[in-house]
């Protein structure tokens, strides 16, 4: 018997028909039925609003009934309710660089947990790039901005206008930047940077190079002159001072250092902008013949997770990430759901700690 084509179409239709139940989407309302409870007290517990008078019992009730009927908000329509995305923009140099990396996690972390997703953008160590992203950011749909600024009082300009409208907006830099129009989130290098120095100093060292690790055309800051005012301060000479300036990438520490260190006056203590940039100077003094600590010794700065690993684990001036990262979603989101508008900048400030390791030792 043959069947035609149509009419196969037309059976297997009328078998499906029996068996295949379109897929009927979970609504608010479905799991306020399931649990129980006001369509207003579901949706209060599960968007955790800090304004919920249920009880343990009840919450659990509403969050287990969105898990058993598989229940998934839509993020577009609560935006549009509450005027908000729950979304923080984190704005970092270099994704290469596991100081960034390490920050973005606790930062990622801690808005979580208030409910907050974070959308990572990467200048790449590129100052055009960076322009462009910042200008960008405006037109995306995030609530809030924290950003490394290549120098922020370049940017001073464009601060200005987010305090305008009251865009909230915090700086991550160090101390040493004048006051800003927004909020600012420092590490305060001094504190640590000077024990360093004292440490190396009572090792017995009298000739430092400080690495300074930046991109093309950005402002340097202030950890170069802070260096050189300390060793001053202890009464060492410029003569015993010299500037490796480099790349912010592993291999642009490794050659610029290379010929520094093979050189007979070459200094005994490098103390590096960051670690990336002090893991380069310890390969190029371990490609000269030098021994890490006995014929140099290495800092460098911010403490990334790999330096204490390392063959030679790297000393270190630390930032306290977490705590910084907290603070900084902490203080988005305080201005984020703020009923209103603080003109207020509020800057915090945290200390830095040195953290002697394998690779300082006396000269």
């Amino acid at each position: 018997m043959r069947i035609e084509k149509s009419a196969t179409s037309a059976l297997v239709a009328r078998f499906l028909v029996g068996y295949v139940r379109p897929v009927q989407k979970i609504r608010l309302k479905d799991v306020a039925a399931r649990a129980g409870v006001a369509v207003n007290t579901a949706s209060t517990i599960l968007n955790r609003r800090p304004n919920s008078w249920a009880s343990a019992a009840t919450e659990e009730r509403v969050f287990l009934a969105a898990a058993e009927l598989g229940y998934k908000p839509n993020r577009a329509a609560q935006s549009l309710r509450r005027g908000r995305f729950n979304a923080i923009a984190f704005v970092i140099a270099d994704l290469n660089n596991p100081f960034y990396t390490a920050f973005a996690d606790a930062l990622e972390e801690a808005a979580g947990e208030r409910g907050y997703d974070v959308i990572i953008e990467t200048w790449r160590n590129d100052l055009s790039r960076e322009r462009r992203i910042l200008d960008e950011l405006e037109n995306r749909q995030v609530d809030g901005i924290a950003a490394f600024l290549s120098d922020p009082e370049s940017h001073r300009t464009y601060l200005g206008a987010l305090a305008r409208q009251e865009t909230p907006f915090i700086v991550l830099s160090s101390t040493g930047t004048a006051a800003l129009p927004v909020d600012a989130v420092l590490a305060d290098f001094e504190s640590g940077l000077a024990v360093a120095v004292d440490s190396l100093a009572q090792l017995g060292h009298r000739r430092f190079a400080f690495v300074s690790a930046l991109a093309e055309g950005q402002f340097a800051g202030k950890r170069r002159e802070l260096f050189l005012r300390l060793l001053a301060a202890r009464g060492l000479v410029d003569s015993a001072f010299s500037v490796i300036d480099c790349a912010p990438t592993v291999a642009g520490a490794h050659d610029s250092a290379a010929a520094l260190l093979r050189s007979p006056e070459r200094p005994t203590a490098i103390i590096a902008m960051n670690d990336i940039a002090a893991i380069g100077v310890m390969r190029a003094a371990t490609d000269a013949g030098l021994q890490i600590p006995r014929d140099v010794s290495v800092v460098g700065a911010d403490d990334i997770p790999l330096g204490v690993f390392l063959p030679v684990s790297l000393s270190t001036i630390a930032q306290p990430i977490g705590e910084m990262a907290r603070f900084t979603v902490e203080q988005l989101i305080s201005r984020i759901e703020a009923k209103e508008f603080e003109p207020t900048p509020v800057t915090k400030i945290f200390p830095t700690r040195y953290i002697a390791r394998e690779s300082v030792g006396p000269t």
